[in-house]
């Protein structure tokens, strides 16, 4: 039985596109399942999930949409009922890959469908916008932009090229066969920065030698969010978040920001967790020159031309420490918080720029001052990135896992 890709999108102002582009991905040997979301004329052609329904779908009747008075609150009902569709195809199993095409507005509609569909089925989206800024967009899932170069109107020259290109994307997204992985080993989570990279390296080894495949993320504010994501989607057994970093951003309101719920994913999907406050002495900024102006006389570390950090204060830590043990106290599983005495950063050690042992404290104390009873902490003699202290972090992950350890 052939595969199926859902080709999603506005068959009315688009209809002549998308007819050709369903016409180039069943000449590949696929099978297609067209979703019309498109509110005000006629489609080109007759879509096997109707506007109708994508409207009901999204809580409202198609004739409360189409006068073109609401275009916001059209555009709203779409997306959403869109969303609802398209995940009620891919439980029901009629599914493999999805595509979409339009401006700003139907990339809006398309992507917010593709964001419930787990990470590993195609997306692919040729949009007016995909040169630009597309993180709203895509989220935390795997969303491939293909730049359409001219607007979605019409067929000539330069779009069809790119239709094609698009069409090509996505019949050989869902051909291809993974090759098999062998044993699926359980899958732990780990954040980690340039300046934690030697803690999370060695902890990571001491895990996958037990078994555990080890998925890293940058901390970079997107990576924060992707790893919560896929904890809360279930694929995760275990959370090794050494790098809680974007806790300070979120404080500074810096770059890297990945919300206020950052580090609640693991509590909330009651896996085993270890937090750690791990390079909370720095929040990441842009160019000095772009710096507010309230942090320029702060210390300021040019990590490189187009990132800055900024060594976070008393009252911030405060701040930050209270959220790490706001995460802890949410935790349905086992979780605890270890503290490296000697400094959270390689900047953040005797002798270095951000060496601030009163700041430190400040998070340690606010962390143990707001922890609920039966949490433990470990307060432990070294740096982030000593090996023992690492080591230390692993060592306890497992043991909440229930893995004997040798000491």
């Amino acid at each position: 039985m052939a595969k199926t890709v859902v080709i999603l999108g506005a068959l009315d102002t688009k209809g002549q596109e998308f007819a050709f582009l369903k016409q180039l991905i069943e000449a590949q040997g696929l099978a297609t399942l067209t979703v019309d979301f498109g509110v005000m004329g006629v489609p080109a052609f007759e879509a096997q999930v109707k506007r109708e329904e994508v409207a009901e779908a999204g809580g409202e009747s198609l004739d409360a949409l189409n006068s073109g008075q609401q275009k916001d609150k059209a555009m709203q009902t779409m997306a959403h009922g869109a969303a609802v569709v398209v995940r009620r195809l891919f439980d029901e199993g009629k599914l493999d890959g999805i595509i979409g095409m339009g401006g700003s507005g139907g990339t809006s509609i398309a992507t917010t469908a593709m964001r419930t569909l787990p990470v590993g089925v195609p997306k692919v989206m040729l949009s007016t916008v995909a040169g630009g800024d597309v993180s709203a967009y895509v989220g935390t899932k795997d969303i491939v932009f293909i730049p359409s170069i001219v607007d979605v109107a019409g067929i000539n020259r330069i779009s069809r090229a790119m239709y094609t290109l698009a069409a090509g994307a996505i019949t050989g997204m869902v051909k291809i066969e993974q090759p098999p992985a062998g044993e699926e080993k359980p899958l732990v989570a780990a954040s980690m920065f340039g300046n934690t990279t030697t803690a999370v390296d060695n902890a990571r080894g001491i895990m996958e030698g037990k078994g555990y495949e080890v998925l890293v993320f940058h901390a970079t504010g997107t990576g924060g969010k992707t790893m919560e994501s896929l904890i809360a989607d279930g694929y995760i057994s275990a959370s090794l978040d050494i790098t809680t970093t974007e806790l300070a951003d979120y404080v500074c309101d810096g770059v890297f920001n990945a919300g206020a719920e950052r580090c609640l994913a693991a509590s909330r999907a009651g896996i085993p967790a270890v937090l750690v406050p791990g390079c909370v002495d720095m929040a990441n900024f842009n160019s000095v020159a772009s710096m507010p102006e309230k942090y320029q006389s702060r210390n300021l570390y040019q990590w490189n031309p187009n990132v800055t950090l900024l060594r976070t204060n008393v009252e911030e830590n405060t701040k930050i420490g209270e959220m790490i043990a706001a995460a802890a106290n949410a935790a349905t599983a086992p979780v605890e918080i270890l503290l490296p005495l000697k400094g959270v950063s390689m900047l953040d050690s005797e002798g270095n720029q951000f060496w601030d042992p009163e700041a430190d404290k400040a998070c340690y104390d606010a962390i143990k001052r707001n922890l609920r009873p039966g949490i433990n902490v470990q307060e432990l003699d070294y740096n982030i990135n000593d090996p023992e202290f690492s080591s230390a972090v692993a060592n306890t992950l497992l043991k909440l896992l229930g893995i004997a350890v040798s000491n």
